[in-house]
């Protein structure tokens, strides 16, 4: 499941969770069995006894909700100020080529805002951001057809190897015939 904030639970998600855990309190607080809590709240007994063993130890402030896990690391302004760079295209960025990998775009946010993500951190912020991976429409001009089908036909099978003649094979180790 995708989540807004790139993984964890949506906002409306982490506040449900949260009033669970702190009906459960109540019913603490009251006495009850974790098996009767759990059964009211439809939750398993292990959350209530995990949730439980938190509010023992740090009260009904244990069970708020502490936020998303993590934050995008790059903010709004920034992430608009990334894709004026990438508009640029990669050339602007010292690159030969047209092609942005996310190799490249991991170099850009380096170089540009000094902070290291890595290649899926890259991924991940771009998909939540909107952008999506894109494919060329056309093959490239330098390709040669010829080329690739001499190719398959005297390089690919050298390297696929010799293969069994297809029969039908014995589960057992002997041969049918051996005495």
């Amino acid at each position: 499941m995708w989540y807004p904030q790139g993984g964890g639970l949506a906002a409306e998600r982490q506040q449900f969770r949260e009033e669970l855990r702190l009906k459960a309190a109540e019913g603490f607080a009251q006495g009850e069995a974790s098996s009767v809590i759990a059964k009211d709240l439809r939750v398993s007994v292990r959350s209530v006894q995990r949730w439980r063993q938190m509010w023992d130890e740090g009260g009904l402030r244990a069970l708020r909700s502490q936020g998303p896990a993590s934050l995008p690391r790059l903010s709004g302004k920034q992430f608009a100020q990334l894709e004026a760079e990438l508009a640029k295209g990669p050339v602007a960025h010292g690159w030969e080529d047209q092609g942005w990998t996310l190799a490249r775009v991991k170099t850009v946010i380096g170089r540009r805002f000094h902070l290291a993500y890595t290649i899926q951190g890259v991924r991940k912020l771009l998909v939540r951001n909107g952008w999506s991976c894109q494919v060329p429409a056309r093959r490239a001009m330098e390709r040669d057809d010829e080329a690739v089908a001499g190719w398959v036909k005297e390089v690919w099978p050298c390297a696929e190897g010799w293969r069994r003649p297809v029969e039908p094979g014995w589960s057992s180790r002997t041969k049918p015939d051996s005495p």
